[in-house]
């Protein structure tokens, strides 16, 4: 109810913007040969810019359903925020059609001003118009009286949402707890017990209950739903059971199915799985074959020097669905025969076993460049969690049990958390836990933009390498 109530305010309000910004376009070009201002070509023909304008501010609003609830109680910043997004929407369609038919009879000091104008006006709309909205379809003599049954715990952890469904008409008027009196006052009061529902929905006027959690029993389910039913009241159950499994929940809904996933999955969309893998290779082959090269170079002759042996140092890592592959680096230590132990250890801060030029690559990520190969042929990308050696996969495995869902995508050169600043040795569980939430993060909210937004702040790193780079 209270979803399709606030999509209902977002539309009035866009049906409300959109004509204000219509009438205003309208009213300025009447008003125009009375103003002292450049007039506008004789014969224009204004009727595709008011549809312009029309377009752009239908467009925007997914920038008000953006906002959620929040929309109802915007802030003066926001609402700014809110009106240039819209008047960008316009301007892009505007000038797109400008564009397209090659049209340069339209004032743009005529353009400008009312743009200007309706950005202020705008401004003022986005912050006043939800709030009159709200009140006028959803005053207290319109409000949904409302009573609650379920736990004490569950009465709490629902207090902010009662705060922000009040505005879409949600009047708390009684709390029903199906573990006996509460120990404290609760807020709305306490008025009984399960059994004295069907009495507690008259005597308040209750014209919707909300279950705080699952019913334990079905015994107890069908007494509420008959309840409801028979008293003619919405009935809204709240689903805890994420907070039963100690675990945050997805709902998948397959052909009228439901479901319960643990994550999101964004590149289990095959169009996603393209899109990420065109920025792979855009960003993959001009590094190999321009950057690569005089790399490899300049690393094998100071090598020569400095630390003569190999120039790649090769080690197995485990990449997409657990499937092992070898993973490129330029070599930054010190030739030298390792067991499996000294291999798996970390780097730390002034390893003796960092070469000089060595250090220099590591503290740059230039020792990582060799892994835009591994990225061109298909085993890794641009982005995504940073692959560790099979032994510390297994021990880190031990220490988080969620470790291994990084395997759900393929590895990265660079991910959330190194662009955090979580890179390098780890030295303590929470180093690790933080790594881990990032990478599960990035995960489940995936978007070719934060790939973008992360490759951009990985570039910074290189030129200003943070101190955790050794």
């Amino acid at each position: 109810m209270f979803v399709q109530r606030l999509r209902g305010l977002v539309h009035l309000h866009a049906a409300f913007t959109t004509g204000a910004a219509l009438l205003l376009m309208v009213g300025y070009a009447l008003a125009l040969p009375y103003l002292p201002l450049s007039q506008l070509s004789p014969g224009l023909n204004l009727i595709p810019y008011y549809l312009c304008v029309v377009l752009g501010m239908v467009f925007s609003v997914r920038f008000t359903h953006q906002l959620g609830t929040r929309f109802l109680q915007v802030s003066w910043a926001e609402a700014g925020w809110l009106a240039t997004r819209q008047i960008g929407m316009v301007v892009l369609i505007v000038f797109a059609f400008m564009f397209a038919f090659k049209d340069r009879t339209l004032s743009r000091l005529f353009m400008s001003t009312y743009l200007v104008v309706t950005w202020f006006m705008l401004v003022f709309i986005n912050q006043r118009l939800p709030k009159v909205l709200s009140g006028l379809f959803f005053a207290r003599s319109r409000a949904v009286p409302t009573l609650f049954v379920g736990t004490t715990t569950g009465l709490l952890k629902l207090k902010h949402w009662l705060a922000t469904k009040e505005v879409l008409g949600l009047h708390p008027v009684g709390f029903l707890s199906l573990e006996g009196r509460p120990a404290i006052d609760t807020e709305p009061p306490f008025l009984g017990e399960l059994p004295d529902l069907n009495r507690q929905i008259e005597a308040t006027g209750a014209a919707q209950v909300i279950l705080l959690e699952i019913p334990r029993t079905q015994t107890e389910g069908r007494s509420i739903i008959e309840a409801c039913q028979n008293k003619g009241v919405r009935l809204l159950i709240y689903n805890n059971l994420a907070e039963q499994l100690r675990h945050p929940l997805v709902t998948v809904n397959e052909e009228g199915l439901q479901f319960y996933s643990l994550q999101q999955e964004p590149l289990e969309d095959p169009f996603n799985r393209m899109l990420k893998r065109t920025l792979d290779v855009f960003m993959a082959l001009p590094v190999v074959i321009f950057a690569l090269p005089p790399l490899l170079l300049v690393t094998w002759l100071v090598q020569r020097f400095q630390a003569p042996g190999a120039l790649f140092h090769i080690q197995e890592r485990t990449g997409y669905g657990h499937r092992p592959f070898r993973m490129l680096k330029l070599r930054s230590m010190y030739e030298a025969n390792r067991d499996a132990a000294s291999e798996a250890q970390q780097a730390s801060r002034g390893d003796v076993r960092i070469y000089p030029f060595g250090r220099f690559l590591r503290r740059t990520s230039l020792d990582e460049f060799p892994q835009f190969w591994n990225v061109l042929i298909g085993q890794m990308s641009a982005v995504g969690p940073r692959p560790h050696l099979p032994v510390h996969d297994q021990l880190f495995a031990l220490q988080m049990n969620a470790y291994r869902t990084r395997f759900f995508v393929k590895p990265g050169i660079t991910g959330l958390a190194q662009c955090h600043g979580f890179r390098g040795e780890i030295t303590e569980p929470v180093l690790l836990q933080k790594r881990i939430e990032l990478d599960l993060q990035y995960i489940a909210t995936w978007s070719i933009w934060i790939d973008l937004q992360i490759t951009a702040k990985t570039i910074k790193q290189i030129l200003f390498p943070p101190k955790s780079a050794y």
